[in-house]
């Protein structure tokens, strides 16, 4: 299988790729469908069944395991190979853990505004990039999933598809870049954009 990646996507490995459930898969397009069918599924199932508490390292795997179980026989479980962005594989544990914990105090201190607090979370998720595959999609939908939490409305991320080179995700990429500056101003523009 081929696979053409939009600027900024991490790669699959050859080890990733033989995670691959579905035999009949050749083409991006066939992946991506199937993935996104997944994903619909995954949201089905959470709206019926939200976790209690999201802010949980088996929460976050969890979320990830619904979102990609038909598709990658490592859905939910953390990498163990370093990628082209992200943190240190060994250290994903442990920051995953940190980051729910931050975000649980900064939440019941109300720290920060809603939109904020959730910006900032998606940011941090999305920096670590605890999986071989799907992390800003994951980010995404648990990050939804915690504003709805919080009484909030979800976050529309620039109302249209990140999977795609384009403006949008170009925009998308560059607020996550400006974050890592811890500048959030573009990426609490573009999440309620």
């Amino acid at each position: 299988m081929k696979l053409r990646y939009p600027p900024g996507a991490t790669p699959l490995s050859a080890d990733d790729l033989e995670g691959i459930i579905p035999g009949h898969i050749a083409t991006q397009g066939e992946l991506d469908a199937w993935e996104q069918q997944n994903i619909l599924e995954a949201r089905s199932r959470l709206a019926r069944r939200r976790p209690k508490e999201l802010l949980r390292d088996d929460v976050i795997r969890h979320v990830h395991r619904l979102m990609f179980n038909r598709t990658w026989q490592w859905a939910g479980q953390y990498r163990h190979t370093d990628k082209n962005i992200g943190v240190d594989w060994a250290l994903i544990p442990e920051r995953v853990r940190v980051l729910c914990d931050d975000a649980r105090y900064q939440r019941e201190q109300r720290i920060y505004p809603a939109d904020e607090f959730g910006a900032r979370f998606h940011h941090r998720l999305v920096a670590i990039h605890p999986f071989p595959n799907g992390n800003g999609r994951h980010a995404r939908l648990i990050t939804d999933l915690l504003m709805e939490s919080l009484g909030e409305p979800p976050f529309s991320w620039g109302s249209a598809s990140l999977n795609e080179a384009g403006n949008v995700r170009t925009d998308y990429l560059q607020a996550l870049r400006a974050a890592d500056k811890n500048d959030y101003a573009l990426l609490l523009r573009f999440v309620r954009s």
